[in-house]
């Protein structure tokens, strides 16, 4: 056998389980959904009927697009958030904290948090927020509220508070990346010519570390906007999302046509954000070099 043939079915050895599992798990069921979107409902069932009125429904019904600019809406709050409290804590732990066994230990005190399951996670917020909770009962214990308040829980405030600090160590972990991928030798050079430190952080600092914050604030938006646990136990009735909405369509409504198209949008704005920020941080690479 011929050296190039065996380098290619070695090739085809090491990508078919890959592929396999990406198409089994993956095209496929996103080609079937996507089939759904166009079925029809009748009765109890669904025929194949090649037609639109699913997204027709989408656009015309003012319900979904409220829904969708809700969603869009508590990803972006989520994803400033987490932004704004883990980019300091990212540049303290690289910058500032000199032991690397002590910023071994913060870092992956940022972490465990994911290895706690997600429903305790958002349960232990519902716990502090309710009516009978931490926060209520320590406000009417100090004698500052006279009787537990329901501002705390099942709003937008919730939610956000909620899925920041879910998703908070997504956001971390690429921006601690980057961070620690400066090479020290410029920022020292920046001091050595006079430029202070405030203008050595904006001028150097912060623009290599653009890519981890755009791959953290992807992740956080991304995992964000698909997420229905959260909004399903601190959202209340305003905290309706695109998934959970979806869920309802399977679920509740039995209205899968309608359900796959609104998956199909869903996905569709995904991985517009997925691309937009790929393309930003080629750019980023590019004015850099």
């Amino acid at each position: 056998m011929r050296l190039a043939t065996r380098r290619r079915l070695g090739a085809l050895a090491v990508l078919a389980p890959p592929l396999g599992w990406a198409l089994l798990f993956m095209i496929v069921p996103y080609a079937i959904m996507f089939a759904y979107s166009f079925y029809r409902k009748q009765a109890f069932a669904f025929v194949p009927d090649l037609n639109l009125d699913s997204y027709v429904a989408l656009l015309l019904d003012p319900q979904y697009s409220q829904v969708l600019l809700r969603t869009l809406k508590i990803a972006l709050l989520v994803s400033i958030s987490a932004l704004v409290l883990a980019y300091p804590l990212a540049y303290f732990l690289v910058f500032k904290v000199k032991s690397a066994r002590l910023r071994l230990f913060l870092y992956m005190a940022v972490i465990v948090p994911l290895w706690v399951s997600y429903l305790l996670r958002a349960y232990t917020w519902k716990t502090i927020l309710g009516n009978e909770g931490v926060l209520n009962s320590f406000l009417v214990w100090t004698g500052i509220l006279s009787e537990p308040s329901s501002l705390f829980i099942y709003n937008q405030f919730s939610m956000v508070l909620t899925l920041t600090y879910i998703f908070i160590p997504f956001m971390v972990m690429p921006i601690y990346t980057a961070l620690e991928k400066i090479p020290r030798s410029l920022i020292e050079a920046s001091g050595d010519l006079g430029v202070p430190p405030a203008l050595t952080f904006l001028r150097v600092t912060l623009p290599l570390s653009v890519p981890g914050i755009l791959a953290g604030a992807t992740f956080t938006f991304c995992l964000t906007f698909g997420d229905f646990v959260a909004p399903f136990l601190v959202g209340g009735p305003d905290g309706t999302l695109v998934a959970n909405t979806i869920q309802s369509q399977f679920g509740i409504a039995f209205n899968w046509p309608l359900g796959a198209a609104l998956s199909i949008v869903m996905l569709a704005i995904v991985i517009f954000i997925l691309s937009a920020s790929d393309r930003f941080e080629r750019a980023g690479r590019l004015d850099l070099a």
